[in-house]
């Protein structure tokens, strides 16, 4: 008997090698999946904007970088004793208004280099439901703590988010492979209606994206956990963001549909390099240890084409050379 409905796999347009230079951007959720590619030592760079939510700022976010468009001093509010822009995460807080819009313009400008380089590009949306900020119109991609009165809160609609995302992909990102994703993490202080709501309007704007753009994908994270997992087990002490099982499940959906034959095959190599490089032994200067670490120095240089500069600087400081 079958006890739950697993998700096939199905391989997206895209494919990822060692060689494929990705960009990713958005929830938290981004985060998780581009960690997991970093673990496993391919070239991904997450947003310098950091964790961004709805898909208003996303769009907004990759338009400031294609545009390499400067910090509007208008959106730079304070927290405390400390100054943000309403267009980022909190990661980039400073002391100052004028600092915190020098960090903000930094990161616009790591931004757009990161994105003119990437062959991939993958894109989390997290829900549809968007804040205006009052003075200046403009959606905000975090409130950042302000008075609440200061916003009016909607949802977006479907063709709203088209309309946001359609210049990108006939522009800057035409040249790309576009993988779209949507978070599972649940948005509960929206209502759980609402958020079903939410993630519907973001699954539908997908798609017709992805029709209309032959060079956008859609890889099935949100309904990995919410229709193949299906269970609380599956979530976080929170119950909101996925359990680290359960985003484990989704990276190995994610190699079986986005990554190269050849990359999957390298991959049990070079974790195990990653995980003898974590190795904390009981005595770091004994001989069987150093010659641990020389033999992984050579495996490692064996993989030229995979940057392991961190993994062998840490074995070459208990190699048999030393």
């Amino acid at each position: 008997m079958r006890f739950r409905t697993e998700i096939e796999h199905t391989p997206l347009k895209a494919t990822i090698d060692y060689s494929t230079k990705i960009f990713a951007v958005g929830s938290c959720f981004a985060t998780n999946i581009a960690t997991r590619l970093a673990r496993a030592k391919f070239r991904i760079v997450t947003s310098p904007t950091g964790i961004l939510f709805n898909p208003a700022s996303i769009a907004r976010t990759l338009t400031a970088f294609a545009t390499n468009q400067a910090a509007d001093p208008a959106r730079i509010v304070s927290r405390g004793e400390e100054w943000v822009s309403l267009d980022c995460h909190s990661d980039l807080m400073q002391p100052t208004a004028k600092l915190a819009a020098e960090r903000y313009n930094s990161a616009i400008a790591a931004g757009r280099d990161a994105l003119l380089a990437a062959d991939c590009v993958i894109i989390t949306l997290g829900t549809a439901w968007v804040y205006e900020h009052t003075a200046t119109g403009a959606i905000v991609a975090n409130c950042h703590k302000q008075p609440q009165k200061e916003f009016s809160r909607r949802r977006l609609s479907t063709s709203e988010i088209c309309e946001m995302f359609r210049p990108l992909l006939g522009g800057i990102l035409s040249s790309k492979q576009v993988i779209f994703t949507i978070s599972p993490v649940r948005h509960i202080a929206d209502g759980l209606a609402e958020n079903s709501l939410s993630k519907a309007t973001l699954r539908i704007a997908v798609a017709e994206l992805c029709n209309e753009f032959s060079n956008a994908d859609y890889f099935p994270a949100y309904e990995i956990v919410t229709d193949d997992l299906r269970d609380y087990r599956f979530y976080a002490d929170d119950l909101v963001h996925p359990s680290s099982q359960a985003v484990e499940y989704i990276w190995e959906k994610f190699v079986a549909s986005a990554i190269t034959t050849e990359a999957q095959q390298l991959l049990p190599k070079v974790e195990k390099i990653v995980a003898a490089a974590a190795h904390r032994p009981l005595n770091p200067q004994s001989e069987e240890y150093k010659k641990f670490c020389s033999r992984h120095i050579s495996e490692a240089k064996a993989l030229s084409s995979i940057d392991f500069s961190s993994e062998c600087a840490i074995f070459a400081q208990y190699s048999e050379k030393n």
